[in-house]
């Protein structure tokens, strides 16, 4: 649940650096086939055409689709880029519309993304990479606070003080890169707690995050990769396995 009254699955499927075309088309296609009902893309990655493609293609009601895009703060009006991203994605809204990072400060796109969502471009609007002192920077000079703030997050890099800071203002902090960009796939511990619950170290590293109730972005272009990350809500991990 966000604080403004809307929800946002707990699993997504990311693009990054999935280039547009029929990769992206198809990742996305197999993620909505598979049950995914979270597709999360950027202006920056240049693909939001695909996914729009992939959704589409997908037979998939665009209600059922929660569809987040990120402003990229080289531009200057987050409203008129936000129109754009709706072209491309061939959609009447976003689900979620968050700045990408706080290039040039914390505050000053903010006023746009609160146009954004008037103008009912956006549901809900947010941040990624805020780090805590950008969070109060932002929330000091926000009419309509973020609801969201994405950023790396996993057992390596356990960012408790922006997570409590997080908690302490009813923003959601949503996890990218849950796997360590693949780097923890080949932890001793994530191996270990894998193998006593017969799943992958992907999706115990995955269930690390939903058991905290962390919106999650895995990405891949693999269709099995994709169905095996969705395997993820039918087991539970022990206080011990979190710690």
């Amino acid at each position: 649940s966000l604080a403004d009254g809307n929800s946002i699955p707990l699993l997504g499927l990311g693009v990054w650096q999935v280039p547009d075309g029929p990769e992206c088309v198809n990742a996305v296609r197999s993620a909505l086939d598979l049950g995914y009902r979270h597709i999360d893309t950027a202006q920056a990655y240049g693909n939001e055409q695909s996914v729009g493609q992939g959704l589409r293609e997908s037979g998939v009601r665009r209600d059922e689709v929660f569809i987040t895009t990120k402003f990229y703060p080289a531009h200057r009006d987050p409203v008129a880029e936000a129109e754009r991203s709706l072209e491309r994605l061939g959609v009447d809204y976003l689900d979620l519309y968050i700045i990408h990072w706080p290039a040039g400060g914390p505050t000053w796109a903010w006023p746009g993304m609160e146009r954004a969502r008037e103008s009912g471009y956006a549901r809900s609007i947010g941040v990624s990479n805020f780090d805590v002192a950008e969070l109060q920077q932002l929330l000091g000079a926000a009419s309509v606070p973020p609801t969201v703030n994405q950023v790396q997050f996993n057992p390596s890099a356990y960012r408790r003080s922006l997570l409590d800071a997080c908690e302490r203002n009813r923003i959601v902090l949503e996890a990218y890169s849950p796997l360590g960009t693949g780097r923890l796939l080949s932890s001793d511990t994530a191996r270990r707690i894998a193998q006593g619950h017969g799943r992958t170290p992907a999706q115990v590293l995955l269930r690390w995050c939903i058991e905290r109730e962390i919106p999650v972005i895995t990405k891949s272009t693999h269709r099995e990769r994709i169905a095996e990350n969705g395997q993820v809500f039918d087991f539970t991990l022990s206080d011990e396995d979190m710690a």
